[in-house]
This record gives structure tokens, C-alpha cells and sequence, in this order.
């Protein structure tokens, strides 16, 4: 009864997004238990305390994109566009186009893109995101961030990993503005 239950929120949640759970169904399949240890992610993934939603979904489609360039950043863009994200700006985040995205979203995309990186820039931009939004802000960066990064891991390690694809705003297609390392080829 349980994994009925389970593969019908699955199945909603693809059909909201048009987004492919094979690897959930496959992982349930696997180990119920694994699964539902797994499944403890998604909140960690969806906390936001602090950050402006625009700036909170431009690091998570960073972070998407570090290790997908795929359906899990199409994914990202997807939740941010039904959470009010205005397609401009998507365009704006996935091109990483500073100015057009404005200083906060662009403290976010900067803060991610160090976070991913190791960059040697994260204590400087952190101090930053702690001035601007307070410490809140940064523990819903840092866990979106990492949280985020462990879906398209999943699928990979699982099997499921996709070719890079051009990621859809709306009716547009943009060609993002960096590739993964990863997938860089």
C-alpha cells in the first residue's frame, strides 16, 4: 500500500513538471528503505528562510546546473517559473548575465557559482550574503545548494543521467552561459 502511495506522488510530480522519475521508481523498487531515507532531501532542498525567492531559485538552478545540464536544471527553471520566476530573468540566470539580473540575484549566482567551485571567493561573497540577508540566508543558500546538487547525483549514479540539452523558458530555448566541467567535451 505504501509504495502505491508513494509511485502516485510520484506520478503527480511528473506530470506537474513533465519531468522524468524513472530513477525514484527505480530506487523504490531497489530499497524502500533507501528511498524513503532519500526522499528526507527534498525538504532540505525546498527550504528557503530569508532569501528573496528570486535570488534563492537563481542559486539553485547554479547548483542544478553544476552537476546537470539537463532535465534536472530544466527541472529547477521549471519550479522557479511556477513559483513566479518571470521567464526574462530565468533567461538572465541561466546566461549569467550580471547586470540584467540586478545585485541581489546576482549575489546569489556569484555565491553559488563560488560554492560549486570551491572557489577561493566563497568567504568573501558568504560574509556578503550575511550582510545583505542575515544568517538565515545563508543556511537556505548552503542547504538548497547542496541539497539540490544530490538529485541529478542520483540519477547519474543510478543510471539515468542525460545528455546535455538546451534548457526551455517559456517558448525560448537558451543556450546556457557555462557547462558543467563534467560535461564539457
Amino acid at each position: 500500500m505504501l509504495d502505491w502511495l508513494i509511485r502516485r506522488r510520484i506520478a503527480a510530480f511528473e506530470k506537474q513538471f513533465d519531468y522524468d522519475m524513472g530513477y525514484a521508481r527505480e530506487l523504490l523498487r531497489f530499497s524502500r528503505t533507501g528511498f524513503m531515507r532519500f526522499s528526507r532531501v527534498y525538504p532540505m532542498a525546498s527550504y528557503r528562510d530569508g532569501v528573496p525567492l528570486n535570488a534563492w531559485h537563481a542559486a539553485k538552478i547554479i547548483a542544478a546546473r553544476a552537476e546537470d545540464c539537463g532535465p534536472c536544471t530544466q527541472l529547477a527553471v521549471d519550479m522557479a517559473r511556477a513559483a513566479g520566476v518571470d521567464d526574462p530573468l530565468l533567461r538572465a540566470v541561466l546566461r549569467e548575465d550580471l547586470p540584467a539580473v540586478g545585485p541581489e540575484v546576482g549575489l546569489a549566482i556569484r555565491y553559488a557559482k563560488a560554492v560549486v567551485a570551491r572557489s577561493p571567493e566563497i568567504a568573501a561573497l558568504r560574509d556578503e550574503v550575511v550582510r545583505r540577508w542575515g544568517d538565515k540566508a545563508l543556511a537556505s543558500l548552503a542547504l538548497t545548494i547542496t541539497a539540490t546538487r544530490m538529485f541529478p547525483m542520483l540519477k547519474y549514479a543510478l543510471g539515468h543521467g542525460q545528455a546535455c540539452q538546451r534548457v526551455q523558458v517559456g517558448s525560448e530555448a537558451v543556450n546556457t552561459a557555462a557547462v558543467p566541467a563534467a560535461h564539457a567535451a
